[in-house]
């Protein structure tokens, strides 16, 4: 794959807890490494309570990987 910047996985992270925010989530877990990671998630608009507590429930249930651009010299 020449020129093509591919993703490379940092964290494989099973989410423990999902805390409502004013403007998203914050999701806390452990990773692989059993080091423990945060991810704020935040929206530009206003979540309704329902859509708040399904997101709540679906984040709760989640596995994140966290990636990152691989940056190779052409």
């Amino acid at each position: 794959m020449d020129g093509v910047q591919e993703f490379l996985p940092l964290a494989d992270i099973a989410v423990d807890e999902v805390k409502p925010e004013r403007m998203g989530f914050t999701l806390t877990g452990q990773g692989a490494d059993r080091a423990e990671y945060r991810l704020d998630v935040h929206f530009d608009m206003p979540l309704d309570p329902r859509t708040r507590s399904v997101l709540g429930e679906l984040l709760s249930h989640s596995e994140l990987t966290i990636s990152r651009r691989s940056w190779r010299k052409p």
